[in-house]
């Protein structure tokens, strides 16, 4: 046992306790109430940077939540890390379908994590994975010290669009000056074949509402004769996909890449058990867009889904009303070439087009971002997969992710450099969901693989000047 693991199993439950701390903080960025609790987040982020090793440290503010800024610089002429990760999380509704509180974390032992899993919301997405890197830091101070230098960018806003951080970005292109950006809020394909994301979707969000009258009806008195927004929603939405489940917007595919039938074909190498992913979903088959298998629905094909649709009477009991307004949130999922603006405007123009007379229909853009693709025969990609194999004893595969980091572009952009992602999670660990969990296994086992892509960064680096 080298001496990184060997520190890391002396301190484990330590570094369970800690990070337990952490998650016991309710920091939900998309809700107002908890905007105490978000800066205590921001607050103990900046602390456990400090104690890990951290030299410097800042509460940027913003105008939402403060960015987390920490820094070890060693010596100016080695190569610097920038690690970005995020402090915020989802909400955990609904909190009927948790077997725990969400917010006080359990460990429990599960088919897929005999070793224990822990449940809460943000243990993996994305307290878990990004703590990891702070105890890494811990662990490469306490076992000969940095190889390299180090940065910080935690955020609190990724979960509601990262609204602020560009303008954060590009106002500190020097303080955040890096030679390759590590961040670990994704996965791996299960814990025996570990892989690294190579691509990421964009992402454009929006929400509708469709108006009618301008009041709610008795549905009795004006059932037939008024257009019901929820009705009209539902035909509407319901257009959005054709018999195929292809996008009808008018021009959606026009710019998305296309894979070579080689690329499709070494995709389809991938380990992947359709039996198995429906049994894990309790769903009797997939469903999707024809002419692609489920790996390339879910990465490098574009979709269209409904996150959330509401509008009348939900309550108790019966409340026989026309409502007068109706509303979805709508996310489009994109791959390379697809601009969100693009797609936000074209989704806009179709949307308002299809909307019957008798009802009017507004389409309010919320965040966007762009696909993100790295080549596999990067300095950066080279470091992680020598790392892996250290930890794993196998090489990771590459994989092309299907959810989307709408940052990780504009890092390219704006600090020219590249980004590595290595997660940790798994497809089964239910983030955004009731009962969301991390692995203890892929806890400690990314605190083990981090230290060694300082290493080998640093190593190749050095002998590629």
């Amino acid at each position: 046992m080298n001496s990184f693991a060997a520190y890391i199993q002396t301190h484990k439950n330590r570094f369970l306790d800690e990070l337990f701390s952490l998650i016991r903080i309710p920091s939900i960025s998309a809700d107002s109430t908890y905007i105490p609790h978000m800066h205590e987040a921001a607050t103990a982020v900046t602390k456990a940077l400090q104690d890990a090793g951290c030299t410097h440290t800042e509460l940027c503010p913003t105008k939402g939540f403060p960015i987390v800024y920490g820094e070890k610089i060693i010596d100016p002429t080695l190569p610097t890390v920038l690690v970005y990760g995020h402090y915020d999380v989802q909400p955990p509704d609904p909190l009927e379908l948790w077997d725990n509180d969400p917010f006080d974390p359990i460990i429990k032992k599960t088919a897929i994590h005999p070793e224990g899993a822990i449940f809460a919301r943000g243990s993996c997405d994305d307290k878990g994975q990004m703590f990891m890197h702070i105890k890494a830091l811990e662990v490469m101070e306490q076992n000969g010290g940095l190889p390299c230098n180090i940065k910080f960018m935690i955020e609190g806003e990724e979960e509601v669009g990262s609204d602020n951080l560009e303008l954060f970005v590009r106002e500190n292109i020097d303080k955040l000056a890096n030679d390759v950006i590590l961040i670990s809020d994704t996965g791996m394909l299960a814990n025996d074949i570990p892989s690294i994301t190579t691509g990421l979707r964009g992402l454009s969000y929006v929400e509708v509402e469709v108006t009618g009258p301008n009041r709610d009806l008795h549905s009795g008195l004006y059932g037939g004769a008024v257009a019901n927004p929820i009705n009209i929603l539902t035909k509407m939405i319901a257009s959005l996909h054709d018999e195929k489940n292809h996008i009808t917007i008018p021009g959606f595919y026009d710019k998305v890449e296309v894979l070579s039938q080689a690329a499709r074909n070494e995709m389809g190498t991938i380990p992947f058990s359709k039996a198995d992913y429906e049994n894990a979903l309790d769903i009797e088959t997939v469903y999707g867009e024809e002419g692609y298998t489920t790996l390339e629905r879910k990465s490098i094909r574009p979709t269209l889904d409904v996150n959330g649709i509401w509008g009348g009477y939900i309550g108790e009991g019966a409340k026989t009303v026309i409502p007068s307004k109706a509303y979805a949130k709508i996310s489009m999922r994109l791959v390379p070439n697809q601009s969100s603006d693009e797609i936000t405007a074209l989704f806009t123009k179709y949307f308002e087009s299809i909307a019957p007379k008798g009802v009017r229909v507004k389409v309010t853009p919320h965040h966007g971002g762009e696909a993100y693709v790295m080549q596999p025969d990067g300095l950066e990609f080279q470091a992680a997969k020598k790392a892996y194999l250290e930890t794993f004893g196998k090489a990771p595969l590459p994989v092309r992710d299907g959810g989307s980091i709408p940052i990780v572009a504009l890092f390219e952009e704006t600090l020219k450099s590249k980004t590595v992602l290595m997660g940790f999670g798994l497809d089964s660990d239910a983030i955004h969901s009731p009962n969301e969990h991390f692995g203890v296994f892929n806890f400690i086992r990314g605190i083990e693989t981090i230290p060694h892509f300082y290493t080998h960064f640093t190593d190749l680096y050095q002998a590629n000047r």
